[in-house]
């Protein structure tokens, strides 16, 4: 952004004399001064918020992060400071003495914490100007996302983004004290550990003493905390940074805060009921919100059926319907072809949607289904006089009354169906569901939706790797009822892990763990992990397994996560001092960036041009 003219105004600025505090001591800050302050002298230090030159009279709001306070210079108090002050300009950091004074009458401003009072200036003291802001600090977000966080330091100045993070130290705060309440120590894990790869890519750390060596970052600190139980601490917390090397998107960081637990002696019920207690104590002392225990409970199985998603969004309803059986029963030849071939016809029911959805609109979902992998959208409306729909002549009338009957659909509602294979037809209504609730504005952020997602598989197939891989991580315990299955139906058994979701995000997850050698050499060689290959990677864990490890059980809550939902906010980015963009980068630093070959030297390390 290009700066301001050297003009001859600006070249006075320049020559301002930059003031010492000496003896000066801020007696509050610009947030606190109230009605019965009035007839006090106060001395408050902050930044130009908004600058009104009226001539006679000069008002400046002053902020700092306690608020902000309005500020007023009159030559009938004293005329040095109002002659200084009309050189003063937005950002500019000052200190002024005055008296606390009643704004007058009808000029009160009820949006402000101190708008009953000012505070008339008797001395200015000027700490410091500043550079024309690349941009405005005040008012409406005015500049790109890449800029705000090249210069993330003025955005953090923002009133608004003040208040978030001051109730981010809030629930952090919040967190401590309950979890002290529990029994709960805090301690502190390594940073530089081993590399374990089972999951996303980890942060390697080269070591210059041993050189051809490296660290990882933790993706978690999962096996310390489990190590702490076989130790005997019964209850471990720790508010931690955690590194994964993954793809971003606007509720992923490379470098993240997660609330981390382990409890011995815990099945899944006892965690659940501690993490139901924290999340009611933090609305309650932190937002003032009563929130109603239990959360409700659905299986894995039954989330996926019934939202298309292993996170649902409670909110609002239109849950995904199971259309096969009737849709069988038609003439239309999509719906019976992919049923012959395997697949199946669900449905959502979008209630009165029927004079919402113009024909454009519909076209446009279909479109936006296909780009997700559908193979098309078939929409009915539900009339008094019957349905309103293309394929309207393939279903003769008592089919209609069977879908209308297990779509629960009633005159005025619109069907969307999807035939195609199960995972197909899920994953497409899923996030259907999800866009119609943003058109419909259905999303709101008041109304906090917790639900526990329990009884996960315990392993899935990936392609890639062409084997079975852990759906949580291999130190998960399987279901008591499940553990024979291992053998024979690998990837029929459940896991103990359980998942906490809020408002359609997942915020927290964990399991019962494994705590016998034996189950950790089954679990590994299910995963198709030789004994080496464990001995190499997680030879110290399985070690310690053989002396006494208690049943334990843990959860980490994603700590940006929550505090993002609990602000309102839509991406974690809002949520953290210093974030990465969705490159990984760092604007404001230039990380990551070059070193120089002495460094890499030091090291033991070459670079390799890139391919």
């Amino acid at each position: 952004m290009a700066r301001a003219a050297f003009t001859q105004e600006n070249k006075e600025i320049c020559r301002v004399q930059i003031d010492r505090l000496e003896d000066w001591e801020r007696t509050h800050d610009c947030g606190g001064l109230r009605a019965e302050d009035v007839g006090r002298e106060a001395v408050l230090m902050g930044w130009v918020h908004v600058r009104r030159d009226l001539g006679n009279l000069i008002f400046i709001d002053l902020r700092d992060r306690g608020g902000i306070t309005q500020i007023v210079f009159d030559p009938q108090v004293d005329t040095t400071a109002h002659e200084r002050a009309h050189v003063l300009r937005n950002e500019w950091v000052l200190a002024v003495r005055g008296e606390v004074a009643p704004r007058l009458e009808g000029q009160e401003n009820a949006n402000m914490a101190t708008g009953d009072v000012e505070v008339r200036v008797t001395a200015l003291k000027i700490l410091n100007r500043t550079e024309v802001p690349p941009f405005q600090v005040e008012g409406a977000v005015d500049a790109s996302e890449a800029l705000r966080l090249k210069y993330r330091y003025l955005e953090l100045r923002r009133p608004r983004v003040q208040r978030t993070f001051r109730l981010r130290h809030q629930i952090a705060a919040c967190v401590r004290g309950y979890l002290d309440e529990q029994g709960f120590r805090e301690v502190e894990t390594p940073f530089l550990t081993k590399s374990t790869p089972e999951g996303a890519r980890d942060y390697l750390v080269p070591s210059r003493v041993n050189k051809g060596m490296f660290y990882a970052l933790p993706q978690s600190p999962q096996l310390f905390k489990q190590l702490l139980m076989v130790s005997g601490f019964d209850r471990y917390y720790q508010i931690v940074r955690c590194f994964r090397d993954e793809d971003l998107r606007a509720d992923r960081q490379p470098e993240f805060t997660q609330v981390d637990l382990e409890m011995s002696f815990a099945r899944e019920e006892t965690l659940i009921r501690l993490h139901e207690g924290m999340m009611a104590r933090l609305y309650e002392s932190v937002l003032g919100r009563t929130l109603d225990l239990p959360f409700p409970r659905i299986t894995y199985g039954e989330a996926m059926a019934r939202f298309g998603t292993d996170r649902p969004d409670t909110r609002f309803s239109m849950e995904i319907r199971d259309l096969t059986g009737p849709a069988g029963a038609s003439e239309f030849r999509v719906f019976r072809q992919g049923i012959d071939e395997g697949g199946v016809v669900k449905g959502i029911t979008v209630k009165d949607g029927a004079a919402d959805f113009s024909r454009k609109d519909l076209d446009e979902l279909t479109e936006t289904v296909n780009g997700w992998g559908a193979r098309g959208l078939v929409w009915v409306k539900v009339n008094e006089e019957g349905w309103q729909s293309p394929v309207k002549k393939f279903f003769a009338d008592e089919v209609q009354t069977a879908l209308n009957r297990a779509a629960a659909a009633e005159p005025g509602d619109l069907v969307l169906m999807v035939s195609d294979r199960n995972e197909t037809a899920l994953h497409v209504l899923g996030m259907l569901r999800l866009d119609l609730a943003r058109r419909m504005n259905l999303l709101t952020k008041d109304e906090p939706a917790f639900v526990w997602v329990t009884e996960f598989p315990l392993l899935e197939f990936d392609e890639e790797e062409g084997r079975l891989v852990a759906v949580h991580h291999p130190f998960t315990a399987p279901m008591d009822e499940d553990v024979r299955r291992l053998k024979e139906a690998p990837e029929t058994v459940r896991a103990r892990a359980y998942d906490l979701v809020l408002n359609g995000s997942e915020i927290g997850g964990g399991s019962v763990r494994i705590h016998t050698r034996e189950m950790q050499d089954e679990m590994f060689r299910v995963l198709g992990i030789s004994p080496e290959e464990a001995d190499v990677k997680f030879g110290f864990f399985l070690e310690a397994l053989q002396y006494g490890a208690p049943p334990h059980a843990g959860m980490a809550l994603g700590f940006d996560r929550l505090v993002a939902v609990m602000a309102g906010v839509d991406s974690i980015r809002e949520v953290i001092a210093f974030p990465k963009t969705q490159r990984a980068t760092c604007p404001l630093t230039d990380a990551p960036s070059r070193v120089d070959d002495r460094q890499l030297m030091e090291l033991g390390l070459a670079l390799r041009p890139p391919e």
